[in-house]
Order: structure tokens, then C-alpha cells, then sequence
């Protein structure tokens, strides 16, 4: 059976306050939670009733085993997670200062690498690759070998000409600056994988790393003519933007009071690809998406806070903002 999405890259263990509004040097207690963008994005689909799997490693000790039981917790199939001897899980602690809208992360277990930087291309089951109805990676499995060379591959083994009607190769922009070296790193490695996707999300510091400074549809014009079908670009306050060879639209912000916008993405992701699965008009998945992310930064954690597509669909028809056409209740 393929899968509705694969996803492909980072986990960890996200470590979040009990104490809302403290730094970290002031907190008294943490949950945790599974977390790395990938990840989230494919419990986000599986809320929505998708069928999902995330590649990736951990550490073969008791946080890897942690990941795996949230990992197959909110259906996502982890046949395709393995341990690498020798690295420990990586654990992501967050601050979580809503007063200032600040969250900041701190990394640890990633640094000289991390078990999910260890996928190796030859491991990679290239035909559930292939077959997936939505392949979906991040740019920050390009910083490091061997798992630059297993991305590189992936998208290789599902060529654009070779996509069928309903399939889609999603790259999440995703840059984050403490992985990478310089800039211009970045940008080289993202134009190894750009002639493969067809979607590219991104807000507009990333679209910048991709294709280069310039106006939000001055950044999805150079993502569409690099081939991309779909470009989405993040405009912040003003909400966000989806553009192809002859639409583009905007949804504006769905206003809610933010407690951790970590995760907002994750779901956004997770429900832009329900979207594309289900056929909705691209306005609708944009505001379903749009709405999917307000969600979960209304909410303290990311993967626990994914909503259902219920949730998603009666915050939509509460503000007044465009219902998918098919509602299919997860």
C-alpha cells in the first residue's frame, strides 16, 4: 500500500515548560513531546485521516523507543525509523514567552550531527519513495552528509515527468541558520532537489535562501519558473500567499491568542497536503491550512496539538472564512 505522504528528516524530543511566560532558567518543570518538522507534518496528516510515515533515525536508547510508541500513538507508521549505534536522540528545549511572542529553541544532541542526519541513501525504500502520493522533505536535511546525499536521491527517484496525476514533491524552505555554514551553502544544495519539487513553502527570509531577495511574488514568480507548480509564501502578519502559472491567492490571518508558535508550520503543512489529497480548490486548502496552523499556536505543544479536521473546519465556518467543499471528518 503506498502512502498518502512520506515525509523525510529531522525528529526529536521537544522539551516544553509546564511554566508558560519563564525562562528556561526560571522553570520549574517540562513535558515532552515528539518533535522535528518532518515528523509533525506527518501526524498533522494523520489527524486528518491520511495514511503517513516519516524516514528518519534516532539514538537506540529510551527516547528513541519514546518516539517510536508517539510515533505509531497518532498513526504514523515508523517502518521506516531506525536507531544508529553510538548517537543519543536529540532533544529540542523551548522558551515559551507568549507576552513577547518569543520562542526561543535551543538544540541539543545535534551538534556535531544527529541520528537523523545519518540517512543513508542506500537504506532509502526508493520504491515507497516513488510511490507516495505526496513526498515531502525539508532543507534542512540538506546540511549535512550522508543524509544531503539520501535527500538528493529521494527526489531523484520521483522525477517531475514521472509524477502521476494526484502526486505531489513538497520542499519545505525551512532554513535554519545554525546548520549551515554560510548562506550560499544552502542555496547550492537547494538547487540539487528544486528541479524535482513541484510545492515549495517557505516564508520569505527562506524563499530568499532558494531564490534570492525580492517582493513575495517576485519569490514565487523565481519558484515557479525553477518548475515549481505551487509556490506558498509566508507574509507574516498579512498572512499567507499560494501562486501557480495562473492563479494566486491569499488568506489572511486567522486571528487567535498565541501561546507557542512553534508547530503553526507543521500543521499548516500537514493540512495543505490534506488539501491537495482531497482536490479542494487551491484558495480552500490555503485557508484550511491557514487555519490548521492558528490552531496549534493557540496550544501549548506541536505533534499533541495537531488539530482533527473537524477543529480545523468549525474555526473556519466560526470566523466566517471559506469551508473545503469535502468535509472529511478524522
Amino acid at each position: 500500500m503506498s502512502f498518502d505522504l512520506l515525509t523525510m528528516g529531522r525528529i526529536s524530543v521537544d522539551i516544553y515548560p509546564n511554566d508558560v511566560g519563564r525562562t528556561l532558567d526560571r522553570v520549574e518543570s517540562f513535558g515532552k513531546y515528539l518533535g522535528g518538522s518532518p515528523s509533525n507534518v506527518a501526524v498533522a496528516a494523520a489527524r486528518h485521516g491520511d495514511r503517513t510515515a516519516v524516514v528518519t533515525r534516532t539514538g537506540q536508547d529510551p527516547f528513541g523507543e519514546y518516539l517510536h510508541r508517539e510515533l505509531a500513538k497518532f498513526g504514523v507508521d515508523d517502518r521506516f525509523v531506525s536507531g544508529v549505534e553510538g548517537l543519543q536522540t536529540p532533544a529540542t528545549f523551548c522558551a515559551i514567552l507568549p507576552e513577547e511572542q518569543q520562542f526561543p529553541l535551543y538544540f541539543y544532541g545535534r551538534f556535531p550531527t544527529a541520528p537523523d542526519l545519518q540517512i543513508a541513501a542506500e537504506e532509502l525504500d526508493v520504491d515507497a519513495i516513488r510511490d507516495a502520493r505526496v513526498f515531502w522533505s525539508t532543507v534542512t536535511g540538506l546540511c549535512q552528509e550522508p543524509s544531503a546525499s539520501a535527500h538528493i536521491a529521494a527526489h531523484e527517484a520521483r522525477p517531475r515527468t514521472g509524477l502521476r496525476d494526484g502526486q505531489y514533491t513538497v520542499l519545505d524552505l525551512d532554513y535554519r541558520p545554525m546548520f549551515w555554514e554560510s548562506v550560499d551553502e544552502a542555496r547550492t544544495q537547494v538547487a540539487k532537489v528544486l528541479p524535482h519539487v513541484t510545492v515549495a513553502i517557505g516564508n520569505d527570509e527562506e524563499c530568499a535562501v532558494a531564490v534570492g531577495e525580492g517582493t513575495p511574488d517576485e519569490q514565487a514568480d523565481r519558484l515557479l519558473d525553477a518548475g515549481v507548480e505551487i509556490a506558498v509564501v509566508k507574509l507574516g502578519p498579512e498572512g499567507v500567499m499560494a501562486k501557480t502559472r495562473n492563479e494566486r491567492v491569499v488568506s489572511a490571518p486567522v486571528p487567535v491568542e498565541t501561546l507557542n508558535g512553534l508547530g503553526a508550520g507543521d500543521s499548516f503543512g500537514g493540512a495543505f497536503v490534506h488539501g491537495l489529497l482531497a482536490g479542494w480548490p487551491l484558495a480552500q486548502t490555503l485557508d484550511f491550512a491557514n487555519a490548521a496552523g492558528a490552531l496549534v499556536a493557540s496550544r501549548l505543544s506541536c505533534a499533541d496539538a495537531m488539530p482533527t479536521t473537524d477543529e480545523v473546519v468549525s474555526l473556519l465556518a466560526e470566523r466566517g472564512r471559506l469551508v473545503p467543499e469535502t468535509e472529511a471528518s478524522a
